[in-house]
């Protein structure tokens, strides 16, 4: 068992286990919508991307003689690769994803509390560039499948279209590349206006990884986890706003639209934007610990999620977006920390000896 030593401590109720099944619990209504959408097969993604975090935990445990499984991290990490993971993939990727986000970016670093950047992100990423054909084949929806003609995701087939120069609004360009919407998304299309395909990927009715299609219920866990204080509104809140804003004025841009041409609410709910705002961008380990360093490291998120998405080779960015400010991290600590109680500036301090 690990002692900490050092003076002073802040007391409080709050464990790390009991933090951690609040996050699962959270991530719950989302991963089982995964399960509903695509099958038993993505049940056993996600249970295959947790044994594999536990075992390796458990091994990792034995040499190090450290035993952290009760903290229920591993199971978080596990359970947040899986929901990272399309449907269709080959077992044996979440099984390394797993195994290197615990023993390289976690243990290598002292386990938990040590790490630089979220495990589940790195191990994500580490997949995706080692096997980026399996990591980018999606499925459609069980219910769907009939009537779809593409496997595209809505975010890949708009990077699609921006790159053969088509101009459009995002309905448009995702209709003329045959993406289906469901009855009930075209109904409450023509009389709210907003568009089918954002509305699909709100109640979760696209393609895409398993826990990261249902922008609604992925909402929800996020509201728990603020209203239950685990996690601070800030980092969710202004990620996704400073995105949209982003987003609305210069989106339109690849697409021929101009300035203020973009749209908000589909870029908002596809990909793993929300997911990864409520779920990966709020680390306690790997985010700042001040509000406004919360705020700029939210801040960051946005700008890099929407340059890579908009102006990138690639169609989503939040992975790399959030492993990006986890690298700068301890530099915005160091410009935002706070004062220490008692304490004199340095030009103070030499006018008080003059």
């Amino acid at each position: 068992m690990r002692v900490v030593r050092t003076s002073p401590h802040i007391h409080g109720p709050l464990r790390t286990d009991k933090a951690m099944l609040f996050v699962i619990i959270a991530l719950c209504p989302a991963a089982l919508w995964g399960v509903w959408a695509f099958g038993l097969r993505a049940l056993l993604v996600i249970a295959v991307s947790i044994a594999a975090s536990v075992l390796t935990e458990y091994l990792l445990g034995l040499v190090s003689k450290e035993f952290t499984l009760r903290d229920y991290s591993a199971v978080v990490t596990g359970l947040l690769i899986g929901m990272n993971m399309p449907p269709s993939i080959p077992l044996y990727i979440p099984v390394i994803a797993s195994a290197f986000a615990m023993a390289v970016v976690k243990w290598t670093f002292g386990g938990l509390g040590c790490n630089w950047m979220n495990p589940a992100l790195a191990g994500r990423v580490f997949v995706f560039f080692s096997f980026t054909s399996q990591m980018s084949t999606f499925t459609p929806v069980r219910w769907m499948q009939l009537d779809a003609v593409s496997s595209a995701t809505p975010l890949s087939a708009l990077k699609t279209a921006a790159a053969s120069g088509a101009v459009g609004t995002s309905s448009e360009l995702l209709s003329a590349a045959g993406l289906p919407v469901s009855d009930i998304a075209a109904s409450l299309a023509s009389s709210t206006g907003l568009s089918p395909y954002a509305i699909d990927a709100f109640l979760g009715n696209v393609g895409g990884c398993i826990g990261e299609v249902s922008a609604l219920l992925l909402l929800v866990g996020g509201i728990f986890l603020i209203a239950t204080k685990i996690i601070t509104w800030r980092i969710p809140v202004v990620y996704l706003g400073s995105f949209a804003v982003l987003s609305w004025i210069f989106g339109g841009i690849p697409y021929g639209r101009g300035m203020f041409g973009g749209e908000i609410f589909l870029p908002l709910f596809t990909g793993g934007l929300m997911l990864g705002a409520f779920f990966m961008a709020t680390d306690w380990v790997t985010t700042p610990t001040t509000p406004k360093g919360e705020i700029i490291f939210a801040l960051g998120c946005g700008f890099f999620t929407f340059l890579i998405r908009y102006f990138g080779s690639l169609p989503e960015g939040v992975s790399l977006a959030i492993i990006l400010m986890n690298i700068v991290t301890p530099t915005i600590e160091r410009f935002v920390k706070t004062k220490r109680f008692g304490a004199v500036k340095e030009k103070k301090a030499k006018e008080a000896k003059a």
